[in-house]
């Protein structure tokens, strides 16, 4: 079984996206042990995004040294490794447990881009909000190529 924590910065405010989100979540839950944690964002303007996004990625780093279970942890970045679907299956097959750490609208900061591994959802740019819906569907097209349902053709 999939064990997988996906660690984001904000909550979903658009109720589209929350529902797919839910969606996904629910059809998750039989193939995989996946905790969806959400922690605040940093409201900002123009002139303060540097600090915004520093102040962010302290919230990650944070989280991330709290945390008592070994897992292997993958930033969601735009520069980060890609995978097409059947490959992304059989990485998170092979990979457990698994901690997926979505930033701010603002991204990473060099240091920890520099510190983690990174996985890419696209080559696209996408709203934050849309980008976790992605990649919870993504996760459940990897749980159903690896048990064998009929979604991923």
């Amino acid at each position: 079984m999939l064990d997988i924590i996906l660690l984001s910065i904000g909550k979903i405010r658009d109720r589209n996206y929350s529902d797919l989100a839910k969606e996904y979540i629910k059809r998750i839950k039989p193939y995989a042990r996946l905790k969806v944690i959400e922690l605040e964002a940093v409201s900002f303007s123009e002139k303060n995004k540097e600090k915004a996004k520093e102040f962010e990625n302290e919230r990650i780093e944070n989280f991330l040294e709290k945390q008592k279970e070994d897992r292997l942890i993958y930033l969601l970045s735009e520069n980060g490794k890609e995978y097409n679907s059947i490959d992304f299956a059989a990485f998170l097959r092979d990979t457990k447990p698994l901690l997926l750490v979505l930033g701010g609208s603002l991204g990473f900061t060099s240091t920890m881009k520099e510190k983690y591994l990174s996985l890419s959802l696209s080559l696209l740019t996408f709203p934050h909000e849309l980008a976790r819906v992605i990649v919870l569907e993504q996760i459940y097209r990897a749980a159903s190529i690896l048990q064998n349902k009929n979604y991923h053709y």
